[in-house]
């Protein structure tokens, strides 16, 4: 296999992103797309990630590939690329070689690792509540409730998704009605689930890949939050709820 990206930015920045939620992981490499499903050690969240072919400017995959790789060390050499180097991954005997090319020619290797755990299935799930807002909106909305406590209601009205958080003390509330930079679609019964804000602030880093991000969720149920940028990648996480315990 030999990989060319002209455009490191949605490789270096996913891989920054999901490192902080897992630290090793199993690509599968496809003659269509790099893909990774992974949950993290605590078994809270999942990573589902897309890279496909179509970002690449060589793609030479002839066969199915596994790779299980460190993802730090991996985060570690692609933080040394610069937007005008060509970023190269090729497959040598048991090694990932990742090549940086611009008026230098930097090359790394990193060992493929043996993982005992089993592979990873995206699991279906069924939501009644898809919001599509902005990713900065997301981003300003989870800094607010972090102020005041660790974890976040979202709660869908008809046109209308709210986010509450209630520390010991303090309380914050955001409204977002329904307009030209948010879509809801939901019921009309009065949906609402608790999530943890310390996964969320790591999943929505993912604004630096995408514009837009899409909410499913329903009561006391897992949540989804994806970043799709049209042609180049995917990148979604499901985060299990926090069930208060009556």
């Amino acid at each position: 296999m030999k990989l060319s990206l002209a455009e490191p930015t949605y490789l270096k920045e996913s891989i920054s992103i999901i490192s902080d939620l897992v630290s090793e992981a199993r690509f599968k490499v496809t003659p269509d797309a790099i893909e990774l499903v992974a949950m993290d050690p605590a078994n809270v969240a999942m990573v589902v990630f897309k890279l496909l072919s179509s970002s690449f400017t060589e793609y030479n995959v002839q066969k199915e590939q596994n790779l299980a790789i460190n993802l730090s060390n991996f985060k570690q050499i692609l933080r040394r690329a610069k937007p005008e180097d060509i970023l190269t991954l090729e497959l040598e005997e048991n090694k990932l070689k990742i090549q940086l090319k611009s008026n230098t020619t930097r090359t790394f290797s990193l060992p493929i690792i043996d993982l005992e755990e089993k592979e990873q299935k995206v699991p279906e799930l069924k939501f009644p509540v898809n919001i599509k807002t902005t990713a900065a909106l997301l981003n300003d909305t989870i800094e607010d409730v972090d102020i005041v406590a660790e974890s976040v209601t979202f709660q869908t009205e008809p046109k209308k998704f709210i986010v509450l958080a209630e520390g010991d003390l303090s309380q914050a509330k955001i409204e977002v009605p329904e307009g030209e930079d948010t879509k809801i679609t939901a019921g009309s019964d009065t949906v609402k689930s608790k999530y943890s804000i310390e996964y969320l602030k790591k999943m929505i880093n993912a604004s630096k890949l995408a514009n837009e991000v899409t909410l499913q969720f329903d009561k006391d149920y897992p949540l989804k939050l994806e970043y799709t940028v049209v042609d180049k990648l995917q990148l979604a996480f499901i985060l299990a709820p926090r069930v208060e315990n009556e």
